[in-house]
């Protein structure tokens, strides 16, 4: 390879599915949900697919009203796949998660591209809309598993104040694990991508620490207001 990207031909792509099929193969073995599975992996090339298209549109549009109504759509977005862990009560918790991780997400993204980064513009696409990407995809992963074990916690009995501090806790591990992991066994996406650029490790950890600390702090925030505002009307009934 050279000090560039090299462009992955789509026939040699093919080999990476090889253990995505292997995968599936197993749920189709152990009699778990495969086809949810395989659907996933299909939506995510289509996605992928599509977005780099729409990328390309993007990064290159002078409006800040697009920029605005894509960050619009990515939070909606984000708020409605969080609750997938409880469709029984999604409706119910929908305005809670559009908030925590709205609020939260947006908060974040504003610290990091204007104070941090100092975006000009503001809403330099190149940069404003990857990063929104990571805030409110690891916000989503954090709400979705606070979602998921306070409900169970419940169902199991358990009192709305330490259900609460376990989901958070739950909810927290896999970006907590990232940040033990990060330098020792992982280089994240976006290192390694600068690397493969062509960019100076040193820079590229400069990068990182960056990445790793908004994620951090947007997916523990998101989690602990969606927390807070979901059950709030019943703890204060409990009071």
């Amino acid at each position: 390879m050279g000090s560039g990207v090299e462009v992955i031909p789509f026939s040699r792509l093919l080999i990476a599915f090889v253990p995505v099929l292997l995968m599936v193969a197993v749920l189709f073995i152990w009699s778990l949900t495969w086809k949810n599975a395989l659907y996933a992996v299909l939506r995510m090339v289509v996605q992928l697919l599509l977005i780099g298209y729409a990328l390309n549109f993007l990064f290159a549009t002078d409006s800040s009203l697009l920029i605005l109504g894509l960050l619009l759509v990515m939070v909606i977005a984000s708020s409605w796949i969080s609750l997938n862990t409880v469709e029984g009560r999604r409706r119910e918790l929908l305005a809670h998660a559009l908030v925590s991780i709205g609020l939260v997400g947006g908060s974040t993204l504003a610290l990091v591209t204007q104070g941090v980064l100092v975006l000009d513009p503001w809403y330099e696409p190149r940069f404003l809309i990857p990063i929104a990407g990571m805030i409110f995809s690891n916000a989503l992963t954090a709400v979705s598993l606070a979602a998921e074990r306070m409900v169970a916690e419940q169902q199991r009995g358990v009192q709305l104040s330490k259900a609460r501090s376990i989901a958070l806790t739950a909810s927290l591990i896999p970006i907590t694990n990232a940040l033990f992991a990060v330098g020792l066994v992982a280089l994240p996406g976006m290192m390694t991508g600068q690397i493969l650029s062509g960019v100076s490790p040193l820079v590229a950890v400069r990068y990182q620490i960056l990445v790793m600390c908004m994620t951090y702090g947007a997916s523990g925030l998101a989690a602990a207001l969606f927390l807070y505002r979901g059950w709030k009307a019943e703890a204060q009934r409990n009071t």
